[in-house]
């Protein structure tokens, strides 16, 4: 798939049909582990599993674009042990899990601020950003720092920059043109964004990118997901009729 992808989104409305790009919220690795009275240490060991199984999923189904909102810029607020956990569980996956990506011809993409984190963890995810940027595959991108806000200002910044120095009229200040400041632009169309652990909100996720989106909630618990549940949110997908505001 070349990187410049085309801005066609999936129909649905067919058993058969398949969402080209698939966004989940992660959620539910607290209530996991205090379920089986494990620290919360444990359910965010078992998500980065559930990451491997639904990624390994995602491209067996032909699905084009994976993203998972890995990291909130509100998750600052959380313990800082538990950010410090966190962090070493990002290292842990790619430094694991990057090989597997390279020779399966997946490309990683970031959204979001990932500078804000140590110069180790920087140092890592552009490292794999560079080993699979030549890559033509399927494209795993991974939410780190990101809030939907903060994505929505930058680009209004940076438009309303180059309309003060006269680079560009107002008037050509179109949905097209905040679409292609987004840190999605290179990515098709988001068809289907699902939440784990049945909470029904989209926390600053996407939330541009999800105006015509499918949205999904679902009771599972995020380290219980695998691939029959998405399976079974791909054939919800299937059944419905996207009409983007038509007939």
């Amino acid at each position: 798939m070349p990187a410049q992808a085309p801005r066609v989104a999936a129909t649905g409305g067919g058993t058969d049909a398949v969402p080209r790009h698939v966004a989940i919220i992660m959620d539910g690795n607290g209530r996991w582990a205090k379920a089986r009275f494990l620290p919360r240490l444990a359910g965010h060991k078992a998500g980065v599993e559930a990451v491997r199984r639904i990624t390994r999923a995602a491209r067996a189904m032909g699905i084009e674009a994976l993203t998972l909102y890995a990291f909130s810029s509100e998750n600052w607020r959380r313990p800082a042990e538990e950010v410090g956990d966190l962090m070493g569980l990002l290292k842990h996956f790619i430094r694991a899990d990057l090989d597997e990506m390279v020779r399966e011809n997946v490309r990683l993409k970031v959204i979001g601020d990932y500078h804000r984190f140590g110069p180790d963890i920087v140092s890592l995810v552009e490292g794999a950003l560079a080993r699979t940027a030549a890559n033509s595959g399927p494209i795993l991108v991974i939410a780190l720092n990101y809030g939907a806000h903060a994505e929505l200002t930058e680009a209004a910044r940076r438009l309303a920059e180059r309309a003060a120095d006269g680079m560009l009229a107002p008037a050509d200040i179109t949905a097209e043109a905040i679409e292609a400041e987004l840190e999605t632009r290179d990515l098709p169309p988001l068809d289907l964004l699902i939440r784990t652990s049945g909470e029904c909100r989209l926390s600053n996720f996407l939330l541009w990118q999800a105006a015509y989106a499918e949205l999904l909630f679902v009771d599972t618990l995020w380290p219980d997901f695998d691939e029959a549940a998405l399976r079974q949110a791909i054939a919800q997908f299937g059944r419905r009729q996207r009409r983007f505001g038509g007939l």
